[in-house]
């Protein structure tokens, strides 16, 4: 049950409310902030996808990718920076893995989510547009 004025919310007394836990602390609050910018651009989303599957080197995700070296060495130094992806030398190339398996899960995550947003938007279109 809830009473109040002009939308102030108020609880009843015989209701328990847990309280929400205390927030992470500045440092960390900022530390994920930068693993975000790091992964906010559409090409890293994508490297981050293809290194859920296999450790692969640069060429490899030119490959798969199709897109320009240059262009997935520079991401790739950004995911680096970020303590996403690290690199490990082979001979004349370097094979880079992801760090952990939680920056997969933060990505498929986001896919997923876009997906869902974009298909029940063409959903409500579709609904809206019969109206």
């Amino acid at each position: 049950m809830t009473a109040g004025v002009r939308g102030e919310h108020v609880h009843s007394p015989a209701r328990d409310v847990p309280r929400p836990p205390p927030p992470p602390s500045s440092r960390t609050l900022s530390a994920a902030g930068e693993l975000l910018r790091a992964l906010a651009a559409p090409v890293r989303i994508a490297i981050v996808l293809q290194l859920r599957s296999a450790d692969l080197c640069v060429h490899e995700l030119v490959d798969s990718l199709g897109v320009a070296q240059p262009l997935i060495s520079q991401h790739l130094r950004v995911l680096k920076a970020a303590g996403v992806v690290h690199g490990e030398r082979h001979g004349r190339e370097v094979v880079y893995r992801l760090v952990d398996e939680h920056l997969a899960h933060i990505v498929v995550d986001a896919v997923s989510h876009a997906e869902e947003g974009a298909h029940g938007s063409n959903e409500r279109t579709r609904r809206t547009e019969e109206l």
